[in-house]
């Protein structure tokens, strides 16, 4: 199986000799698009590697359906990531906040060297979107004319509230229904069937109150502090067929945002409307 076999080879930025990228026409429309996952635990039940393979299904379903005039190219897949709050958990693999801004950053000059000013981040992982939003607005500082967007997957369009229950929709952020439904319709060969776990966060406020995990409100955690397995979910409700279609739908979503970044045009002061 060649590398990174969810991505459309014609699309896949690696595979393109310096020759292609010289010759490409218009890079600075060009999007270049870089998946981010971490290595992680995901309960007994899921592979570390659950965020950057959602990243990959979901972008490699999306390009599938992209127009072919829209020039978009995937970077290789970064599979490390901020997953400090999952410490205490065998397997994590965690970068530094600071580790992380100085990768962004140094791959950010490299493709502005190249000529590039479109960036998709398009991560999975929600313990490093404000990592990712950080590294967006210094670098665009840093070099104006480079549009950086930084995404999360569950942020763009999708279905999730018509297949899951409100309290998956509000509790179950690791490892849970949407995730383990997904990876049984993306790579369902490495799904622990027989592990499955129902595990909602304990000892946590209560939701009529304030404060909350991730609210308006939220206050640190670590997801020892409030599961003993790792998942914070609902698992043993997830299945293949619910998860085929929010993959569709979060591809579809995946698509409308990256048509939108191609007819993006930045804020302009002289701009009328």
């Amino acid at each position: 199986m060649r590398p990174s076999a969810l991505i459309p080879p014609q699309r896949y930025f690696a595979y393109l000799t310096w020759t292609d990228i010289e010759a490409l026409p218009d890079k600075d429309k060009t999007i270049i698009i870089q998946p981010l996952g971490s290595i992680e635990q995901h309960g007994p039940h899921l592979p570390l590697v659950v965020d950057a393979a959602i990243s990959e299904g979901v972008l490699g379903k999306a390009l599938q359906t992209l127009a072919p005039e829209i020039p978009a190219y995937v970077l290789p897949t970064l599979y490390y990531g901020k997953s400090n709050e999952h410490m205490g958990f065998p397997g994590v693999i965690t970068l530094s906040a600071e580790t992380l801004l100085v990768i962004l950053k140094e791959v950010a000059a490299s493709l502005y060297q190249s000529g590039f000013r479109k960036w998709i981040l398009l991560n999975s992982h929600g313990g490093q979107i404000q990592v990712l939003e950080i590294a967006a607005r210094d670098l665009h500082q840093i070099y104006p004319d480079l549009q950086i967007f930084p995404f999360f997957t569950w942020r763009m369009p999708h279905c999730a509230a018509d297949l899951l229950t409100p309290k998956e929709m509000t509790h179950g952020i690791h490892a849970g229904d949407g995730e383990t439904s997904l990876m049984m319709a993306l790579w369902p060969e490495l799904v622990r069937e027989d592990r499955l776990v129902k595990e909602f966060p304990q000892g946590i406020p209560a939701d009529d109150e304030l404060l909350s995990m991730e609210g308006s409100l939220p206050f640190a955690w670590l997801t020892k502090e409030v599961s003993r397995s790792g998942v914070m979910g609902d698992a043993t409700v997830a299945t293949k067929e619910k998860g085929e279609v929010l993959l569709d739908c979060l591809a579809d979503g995946c698509r409308q945002a990256i048509e939108a970044v191609y007819h993006f045009q930045p804020p302009s002061l002289d701009r009328k409307g």
